[in-house]
């Protein structure tokens, strides 16, 4: 049997760090009040990196891309599928996918973006793993980018300090030694309203509203009671207990609902890995940013099992359990 397993993984922030003081500084000039000690108490952020003007995530996602083919030890022409999870894409077409393809000299296979939000990269991982299993890919790239500061309304305190800019990626290979064990993804648009950016351009206008909109309260109470479902759900489709597992990598929004989740699900605070309070919430690089960030610090090992989750605006969820 054909498996995929995760065998790089490279990540990239912009240089700019902004941390909460000097953040409160700057929407105080736009007459919005906040403070470090109001960031922090309530989403467990202190500071975030944020992209100059002009950067795209096509440029974020290249660099990302170029760590993870480097760690795999691979070469950009050994990839027969790239899949980037945004939100923020370069333009309406060609995909950002394709735009990395041409950045990192890897023609040929397929190129395409999947949109998911914030769940995004979990998405593409699975889409992959879908791949690489069937025999379609032997090679594949997966990335999550965003440049989520150029969406958020820089008067919206509810939302504007949550966010961040950055991209991860991981490079998947196929193998006979089982890698992605199970994967499990879902999605309620009847939910739609929670979380979203209801606009777009036609005829050259915008139209519809262009920014970040989220009710806060029932996005918790939804990412909660569904990753926690999720995971149950793809532990049992692995015939792993959620004990058993070494690692939770979950979607880094919110302090509060990270350590919600671990409690519920049983797994101690020092197997899950938190970057929400140096990244901030980076949506569909969350994930692949985390993932990246404990590979390489030591903690996430070979052969360990690794949950990654993500919520989102859609609404969607799932997760991906890996034997690295």
């Amino acid at each position: 049997m054909q498996y995929a397993k995760i065998i790089g993984s490279g990540s990239f922030l912009p240089p700019r760090v902004v941390d909460n003081n000097e953040l409160a500084a700057e929407l105080a000039s736009r007459n919005v009040e906040t403070s470090h000690e109001w960031i922090f108490t309530r989403t467990g952020i202190s500071q975030r990196h944020l992209a100059d003007n002009g950067v795209t995530t096509s440029q974020l996602a290249t660099k990302a891309a170029q760590a993870a083919i480097a760690d795999a030890g691979i070469n950009a022409s050994d990839l027969d599928l790239i899949i980037l999870a945004t939100s923020t894409p370069d333009y309406v077409f060609p995909s950002t996918a394709c735009l990395v393809q041409a950045n990192i000299g890897a023609k040929g296979g397929a190129a395409f973006d999947v949109q998911a939000v914030c769940s995004g990269f979990v998405y593409a991982l699975a889409t992959a793993d879908a791949f690489v299993r069937a025999g379609r890919a032997k090679t594949a790239l997966v990335i999550g980018a965003e440049v989520f500061s150029s969406i958020l309304d820089w008067s919206d305190r509810s939302t504007c300090v949550l966010f961040g800019d950055g991209a991860g990626a991981v490079v998947l290979q196929a193998s006979s030694e089982p890698g992605i064990l199970s994967a499990q993804l879902n999605a309620d648009g009847s939910q739609m309203g929670v979380l979203n950016a209801a606009g777009n351009v036609s005829h050259g206008k915008v139209v519809g509203d262009p920014f970040l909109r989220m009710d806060g309260q029932a996005v918790f109470k939804l990412a909660v009671t569904v990753l926690s479902e999720s995971a149950k759900q793809v532990s049992e489709q692995a015939g792993i207990s959620l004990s058993n597992i070494d690692w939770l990598v979950p979607h880094q929004a919110n302090l509060r609902i990270i350590n919600f989740l671990g409690r519920k699900l049983g797994v101690p605070e020092s197997k899950v890995v938190v970057t929400v309070d140096k990244h901030a919430n980076t949506s569909a690089a969350s994930v692949p940013l985390a993932l990246d960030a404990a590979r390489r610090d030591g903690r996430i090992k070979p052969g360990q099992h690794v949950l990654m989750q993500g919520v989102g605006g859609g609404f969607t969820w799932g997760s991906v359990l890996a034997r690295m």
